[in-house]
């Protein structure tokens, strides 16, 4: 065993006629990133597992990745969720990196390149990002995930300021066994599908890569899915296959959460039928709160965002209408009116990982800012007809 990896959160298994070693890191470390690398120079290992999908791979090994992005095919495809999501998420882990002088995943790409020095096989053992965060989406009831937004938020404008040795605290197996113990018994929707599932996965894949013939493994693995992963292997998977086909699905919503946006606007339809049937003017008051609180709504969110005078205009036309027609939403609109006028350059693209680390700077990418102007008007939106929901309930109720 090298030096520095006794510094390092590790475990040694035994499957089989394999030995595992699973050494945890912090993603912003040197100390782990410089483990890393001596524990695959001074091992004999004949597979080097990380814990990444093949997309996180892609970006990690091309910088460039984001810089080759089309980000009307990304509004166009529903993906500008997904993708604000992996900038909000990674803001807080940039912004440390930034301060301690190092990358983020910087021991994964050292695992990386330690393995092609010496011609050891990679392995990719974590779940893709993407499924990951869907399975997050469909966990959280739908009246909590305003709880899940406001985590994203949070990590966007979290404080900046923790040394590296408090990093290196976060990998301290009692601290991180308290502090995961916690958050599975506040949030156990999220803490599921964002840690234990992937535990589960990654010791599914682990369990494939003894049954096909690697002899020692060294695992790089965050220091919070070691302890979780490490009980998985010594249980033992009896069918690592089945595990990770059932774990890389995404559940489909209840038939009735699919129901309601359509349900919705029938009773908003209705509701201002009801009114006109009364009496001509309430029914167009009706209509006119709609518009109001709809558009007007969303046209504050696109403010907010820093969207153009002509995105706004296209969310106060534009969201009285898409919020009858779940299948439209009021974000791809006026996502793409912002792109159109204000084309993101080069720059943009190439920058977005570094500005999207500190709040300001999605205001200032554009393309961060158009990402911004498609979340913001949504919620503006929904955030209207909501509002209008319960005021033409209570008018009909009168």
């Amino acid at each position: 065993m090298s030096e520095s990896v006794q510094a390092q959160p590790f475990r040694d298994l035994a499957l089989n006629d394999a030995q595992v070693r699973l050494l945890g890191t912090a993603h912003v470390s040197k100390a782990s990133a410089e483990a890393v690398t001596r524990e695959i120079a001074d091992g004999d290992y004949d597979c080097v597992a990380v814990e990444l999908c093949a997309g996180r791979y892609r970006a990690l090994a091309d910088p460039t990745a984001f810089a080759k992005m089309d980000l009307f095919q990304v509004i166009r495809r529903g993906q500008a969720p997904m993708i604000t999501a992996m900038l909000a998420l990674g803001a807080f882990q940039n912004r440390l990196a930034e301060q301690l002088g190092t990358e983020p995943g910087a021991e994964m790409r050292a695992a990386i390149e330690g393995a092609e020095a010496r011609g050891t096989e990679l392995a990719l053992v974590d779940r893709d990002v993407g499924v990951t965060l869907k399975r997050i989406y469909r966990n959280v009831p739908w009246w909590k995930r305003a709880y899940l937004f406001s985590g994203l938020l949070g990590s966007v404008f979290a404080p900046e300021d923790i040394d590296e040795a408090g990093v290196e605290r976060l990998k301290q197996d009692d601290l991180l066994e308290a502090t995961f113990a916690q958050f599975a018994e506040r949030a156990p929707a999220i803490y599921e599908p964002l840690v234990a599932e992937r535990d589960a996965y990654m010791a599914a894949k682990i369990e494939q890569l003894v049954a096909e013939g690697r002899q020692r493994i060294l695992v790089v693995i965050g220091a919070a899915h070691l302890l979780g992963t490490a009980a998985i292997l010594q249980a033992r998977d009896p069918a690592p296959a089945a595990t990770l086909t059932r774990l890389s699905s995404v559940p489909p919503p209840a038939r009735w959460v699919s129901a309601l946006p359509w349900l919705f606007a029938v009773f908003i339809v209705a509701g201002i039928g009801v009114g006109f049937a009364r009496s001509p003017a309430i029914g167009w008051e009706m209509v006119r709160d709609w518009i109001l609180y709809t558009g007007g709504l969303s046209a504050i969110g696109t403010l907010v965002a820093g969207g153009h005078v002509l995105t706004i205009i296209s969310a106060v036309l534009g969201a009285p209408l898409t919020t009858l027609h779940p299948a439209i939403g009021i974000g791809f609109i006026t996502a793409l009116v912002e792109a159109w006028i204000r084309r993101p350059t080069v720059g943009d693209f190439s920058c977005l990982r570094a500005d999207t680390a500190h709040w300001r700077g999605w205001w200032r990418n554009r393309v961060a800012r158009t990402l911004l102007v498609f979340v913001l008007s949504s919620l503006g939106a929904a955030a209207g007809a909501y509002t209008m929901g319960f005021r033409i309930g209570s008018q009909l109720l009168q």
